[in-house]
């Protein structure tokens, strides 16, 4: 394959610019009849050799980084699939977190209205408690009053008999007594046993009164 002189003088031309021909083209080329533009053609295959292991090796990194980017995509890819499952398991722990809320806050309502429950509870019982001292004091007044009622009546009963008792037993001593005088008998021995009696009389209704006195006052004596 031969260029014309015109051709030739124009690649040598663009030479000065450092623009060569490039591709198979330059094998194809007959430069036996000109040494100069023979030079040019080993020179611009030279260039072409040279651009071709440029290019190779672009075209090398360029796979490398390609190959990197992929690599690191893929890494991304699961990356953002660890991402979406830490969002997803997050949001589940915040649901749970949520329910759990709304339970603890469920529960402390219920333990607050138990409370207020239980505190009025407690409330009436202190009232009624309150109000059974008050019922138990009256009782255990009415009750002394009640006991004491009952021993000044028994105590007036007992004395009433005994007063009855010994007037009685006087009367009748004293009768005897005077009947027997106004029968002439021998009032010696009976003036003696009236006086006797009417002595064993008085000394036992005093004993009486001193016991049912003794009595009262070991019952009116407050309790320690």
């Amino acid at each position: 394959m031969k260029f014309s002189k015109e051709t030739k003088a124009q690649l040598l031309e663009l030479q000065k610019r450092n623009i060569y021909l490039e591709g198979n083209v330059l094998k194809m080329l007959d430069t036996a009849d000109d040494p100069i533009f023979e030079e040019y053609v080993k020179a611009a295959i030279e260039k072409d050799r040279d651009a071709r292991k440029r290019r190779l090796d672009v075209t090398k990194q360029i796979q490398v980084q390609n190959k990197d980017l992929v690599e690191k995509e893929r890494k991304n890819l699961e990356l953002m699939d660890e991402l979406k499952e830490t969002l997803k398991n997050i949001e589940d722990s915040k649901e749970q977190i949520e329910n759990q809320n709304t339970e603890l806050l469920s529960w402390k309502d219920e333990n607050e209205k138990m409370s207020n429950n239980l505190r009025i509870a407690l409330d009436e019982a202190e009232e009624a408690k309150a109000v059974a001292e008050k019922a138990k004091a009256a009782a255990e007044n009415d009750l002394d009053l009640l006991q004491k009622k009952s021993q000044f009546e028994l105590i007036g009963s007992i004395v009433k008999v005994s007063l009855i008792v010994i007037l009685s037993v006087g009367v009748v001593t004293t009768g005897m007594y005077i009947i027997a005088m106004f029968t002439d008998k021998d009032t010696q021995i009976i003036s003696s046993t009236w006086s006797n009696m009417f002595g064993i009389l008085l000394t036992n209704a005093f004993s009486i009164i001193g016991t049912i006195m003794g009595v009262k006052y070991a019952s009116e004596k407050p309790k320690e």
